[in-house]
């Protein structure tokens, strides 16, 4: 395993659709190495996710990952280590919630993005097997975020009022504690 360099705006390949991976390209050494990299880059980084376009790879592959008190987003609820390949994401009702982003493409930048609180994401695990889970709330935001990445979207690009957009000390002093307390009041209602 190695840590990649994390690609950054304006860098194109954030800006590109990513390739769906195949079974053969899925069980390859290289691909297998991808993922493992991928994994060790996103902790290093303290992310809670990562595609595979942000390490410079057009494959439809992201990790997510949220242990213990993660420092860049302590308000997230924990998610098990989770290796999405070839995602798809449906919203299952038109249920939304403000989230205030962040991204490791975009250093010192956060913005607000309306996320569908309660979606279906289907895709392939690493190994090659089907999944067909329910994500809700922040979990269910951060999926959104990852399949965005895939697709060649930014969370910028889903920002509805520019005037939403702060530096990271910005909102640590003006807006954190306000999220977290919505944050926190729809985990309390949807769960993670």
């Amino acid at each position: 395993m190695a840590q990649r360099a994390i690609v950054t705006l304006p860098d194109p390949v954030l800006r590109e659709r990513a390739r769906e991976v195949s079974a053969e390209q899925l069980a390859s050494s290289e691909v297998q190495a991808l993922i493992d990299d991928m994994i060790e880059t996103m902790r290093a980084a303290s992310g809670a996710g990562l595609a595979a376009n942000q390490v410079g790879e057009l494959l439809r592959i992201a990790v997510i990952e949220v242990a213990g008190r993660n420092p860049r987003y302590p308000y997230k609820p924990p998610i098990a280590l989770t290796v999405i390949v070839n995602p798809v994401i449906e919203p299952l009702d038109d249920e939304r919630f403000a989230v205030n982003e962040g991204c490791l493409s975009i250093p010192d930048t956060r913005g607000v993005v309306e996320r569908h609180v309660n979606v279906r994401v289907r895709h392939l695990d690493r190994h090659g097997a089907a999944h067909d889970v329910v994500r809700r709330g922040l979990t269910a935001g951060t999926f959104q975020h990852e399949l965005d990445h895939l697709d060649g979207v930014l969370f910028v690009d889903r920002v509805a009022d520019p005037a939403t957009l702060t530096t990271w000390a910005q909102f640590e002093r003006e807006h954190r504690a306000a999220f977290e307390q919505r944050a926190r009041e729809l985990v309390a209602r949807v769960g993670s």
